[in-house]
């Protein structure tokens, strides 16, 4: 089965001595995995980075059998960002999220976009917040939409709410609920956002799978502290 397109690279693991088993995140395909062969040689290794924007031909005899990469970069991601702790901790925590709940070869183009929009937008002021809703659309994407609409009638200019989801009961930034970014930030609301989509994704994801966490994404809620 050959194909080729555009994706993103969400996780590389050493494969034998001189090559990698990748997945990458295709538009046309979802999570996709493969062998990169000559994945550890200094050509290859440079721009296998975790996020980077790659162009990718797939091979393989069938359906059930693994295929094999040639790659390609198209646009460097996480080297720009190498000396920024911050968004190099959403960028691994992205990818890390994503290799672990997204389903095999299973196209899925609002959660492509929605990653490709938060890629091209880290670079703003307001970024940690577009990482925030990012998780969220990914909440509904999944399949689990915390229907946060219907608390919009108790809001009532508490910067923080407590609200009730399926027997749990959540801590939520009130701009969550109304959609908008705060004109009042500061780390610790930083973090509580934070914390309420990571405690929805572990509730409804990680937990019931038995799923590991990415360390990555807690790192990056304690540079908020």
């Amino acid at each position: 089965m050959n194909w080729e397109d555009e994706c993103y690279l969400l996780s590389k693991r050493k494969f034998r001595e001189n090559a990698n088993i990748i997945n990458v995140f295709s538009q046309s395909k979802g999570k996709v995995t493969g062998v990169v062969y000559g994945g550890n040689s200094r050509k290859i290794r440079n721009y296998l980075q975790l996020s980077n924007k790659l162009f990718i031909i797939h091979h393989s005899k069938s359906e059930n059998k693994l295929g094999y990469f040639k790659t390609e970069l198209l646009k460097p991601i996480s080297p720009l960002y190498f000396n920024d702790k911050e968004r190099t901790s959403a960028l691994l925590s992205l990818c890390s999220i994503l290799n672990v709940l997204l389903p095999e070869s299973q196209p899925n183009k609002n959660i492509y976009k929605s990653f490709e929009n938060f890629i091209n937008s880290i670079n703003l002021e307001n970024w940690i917040f577009l990482y925030v809703y990012f998780e969220l659309n990914l909440i509904k994407d999944l399949g689990f939409d915390p229907n946060l609409d219907k608390f919009k009638n108790e809001i009532k200019g508490d910067q923080i709410k407590k609200i009730k989801i399926d027997n749990f009961i959540y801590e939520i930034p009130e701009f969550l609920i109304s959609r908008t970014v705060p004109q009042n930030i500061s780390n610790d609301l930083i973090k509580k956002s934070l914390y309420f989509t990571r405690n929805i994704i572990l509730n409804k994801f990680f937990i019931p799978n038995s799923l590991t966490f990415p360390r990555s994404r807690i790192l990056l809620e304690n540079y908020f502290n």
